[in-house]
This record gives C-alpha cells, structure tokens and sequence, in this order.
C-alpha cells in the first residue's frame, strides 16, 4: 500500500476483507448492527492503516436527507413499475422520498446515474435489474455502489448476489427449471425460448435454468430478441415465419410474451390448439390474456416492500431469496 497519501476507508475495508459499508458501519458510528467479529477486523486493520475518519464526511453522512434513490432499468415495463410501487408503499409509511432513475441497457449508465445521486445523499439505493454478465460493467457498477456506500448510502440490490449490500433475490433459474419439467411432464419434446438481450443476467439465468430442467434428449430452439412487448412481438414474427416447429415456447417475461400472443393470433396459430406458451413473472396482463398465461408468479410489489425496509432498517449484508410460483392457465396443454 501506498503510505504517501493517508488511508482511505475502502483501504480500511480491504485490509479487514469486508465491505466498505460495513467498515464505515464500524468506524462511522452507524445506527446499522456490526457483529462484534467483524468490528474487531475492521478497527484492527484501521489501526495498522493509523486510518483517521473524514470527519467532514460523517457529518455530511449523518445530514442526509431522509432520500431513498431507486435505479431501475425501464420503469414503464410492469416488473419494474410493481418492484417500485413496493418501494414507494413503505417508503410512504416511513415518509419517506423516494426519487427514481431510470437506467435503460446503455453502457456504463448505472454508474453516471448513481454518481449523480451522491449529490442528494440519500439514506440507502435500491438498483434493481441492472446486472448484466459482461465483467467490465459488473465492475463499473460494484465501484459506483462502494462509492454511494461510503458517502453514507446503505445500499440494496433486487437480482443477484454480488454487489455490495443487501440484496433481495429472486431465484429465477430453479423457477424456470420446474417451469420445464412442467412442460415436460405435459409430454412436449421439442421446444423454443424467447430471450431478451443475453446481456441482461436476468435473461441468461431464466433461460439457463429452463435448459437445466429439460431432459437430455429434448430439442430446443433459441429466438433472440429484445426484453419487451415489441420483441416479443418480432419473435412471435420469426417463430411463425421460420417454420420453428417447437409444441412448446417459453418467453422469458409476461410482457414478452403479449407481444408473441399477437404475432401468432395474426398468423393464425392457435395457443395452445398448435404450441403451449408460457411466461415469467405474472404481472397483471399474464392473467388477462386470452388465453391466459401459464407463468411464474414472483411477488414483485413484496419484493420492493422488503428492498425499501432492508435499506431503511438493515441487516446491511444479507441476502433474501425469492421463490418463484409456478401458475398453470389456460396456455398450456398436454400433448
């Protein structure tokens, strides 16, 4: 290390092998509970480091203004709006205000938008669905969070683990693997998946898991579009125009799958008369739909329920899992 410059807290926090919220949870005197093993780590390798707390910044860090920032990547999309209406409801209870960013896919956006938030010091961020499987933005993102932590931010990520701070996890790969054995058990053999952008880690692991709970000898096909009604759409379009001959698809969002209902409804195709189709998610359209939609139910507004309350009130390092329902309609049949 460095002794030219004085040490920093995320000095601090890589010395003790923790995070840098949990560091500044024990140096900076947070409300947050540090279990007693941590806390020695962490004022060991502060006093070998002779780190000497930004007392500037605990101030600027105890001011902060009862904020909560949200990152979401398409608010209009109804997984994100009801996450966020969970937010918004305990926010509410809590008076709370909750101020929203919307990140879309673009690279290197989370972290522009996060670091505009510094400026609002919120009491905790809540980014949900921006991981991705590309490293380089995986990093981007972690350094974006470590730096809103340090300000002060408890920090709550709804998808995977990994990131600093809490994270809510919905675990989409073992509910799409009983969404396949569900199809399996139906008699289908050969089948087709609807993906959004492969960039999205949400869409890799519920295609993945789907794959997982297939049997060996099963034929399955891949339609690559974007994770939205319109490319549900175009890969309704592609489905009916290739020749795919899959009795069974399976679209990796409800939303998705709206826009591939149309697209076979105008070629003529008969769901699930000529191919079974199911969901993911089971926002208010999946049970709409004519016919309705087999789907995975996850509970989005308890989702963003229990992401607002983890940043409000901690633990600041766990994680949540989320079960997945599997619920048959009407778009399913047996072969």
């Amino acid at each position: 290390m460095n002794h030219a410059r004085p040490s920093t807290l995320a000095d601090v926090a890589a010395a003790a092998g923790v995070s840098v919220a949990t560091a500044s949870r024990v140096l900076n005197g947070s409300a947050h509970k540090v279990s007693p093993g941590l806390a020695r780590k962490v004022r060991k390798a502060a006093g070998e480091l002779r780190y000497a707390p930004n007392v500037q910044a605990q101030n600027l860090a105890r001011q902060a203004s009862s904020v909560l920032a949200v990152l979401v990547r398409d608010i209009t999309d109804p997984y994100f709006s009801q996450i966020a209406h969970g937010i918004f409801t305990e926010a509410m209870r809590r008076n709370v205000r909750v101020v929203v960013s919307e990140t879309g896919i673009e690279l290197n956006s989370e972290r522009q938008r996060l670091s505009a938030m510094r400026g609002l010091r919120p009491r905790a961020a809540i980014v949900v669905g921006s991981r991705t499987v590309d490293p380089k933005r995986e990093a981007s993102l972690a350094k974006a969070l470590q730096d809103l932590s340090e300000s002060g931010a408890t920090i709550v990520s709804v998808g995977q683990p990994g990131m600093p701070g809490a994270c809510v996890h919905p675990r989409n790969r073992d509910a799409a693997t009983r969404l396949a054995q569900h199809f399996s058990s139906l008699g289908h053999t050969r089948f087709a998946i609807v993906c959004g952008e492969r960039l999205l880690q949400v869409v890799e692991d519920r295609r993945a898991g789907f794959v997982a709970g297939l049997p060996r000898t099963a034929r399955v096909d891949t339609i690559d579009s974007e994770f939205s009604r319109d490319g549900g759409y175009r890969a309704g379009q592609q489905f009916c125009r290739d020749g795919f001959d899959a009795t069974a698809v399976f679209v990796t969002s409800d939303v998705m799958a709206s826009g591939f209902y149309r697209a076979l409804r105008e070629a003529g195709r008969d769901i699930p008369g000529d191919v079974s189709v199911a969901g993911f998610d089971d926002v208010p359209v999946a049970a709409d739909l004519y016919p309705s939609l087999t789907t995975v139910r996850l509970p989005l507004t308890a989702i963003g329920e229990k992401a607002c309350a983890l940043g409000l009130d901690g633990p600041s390092e766990v994680t949540i899992p989320i079960e997945g329902e599997l619920v048959v309609r009407d778009s399913t049949r047996r072969m």
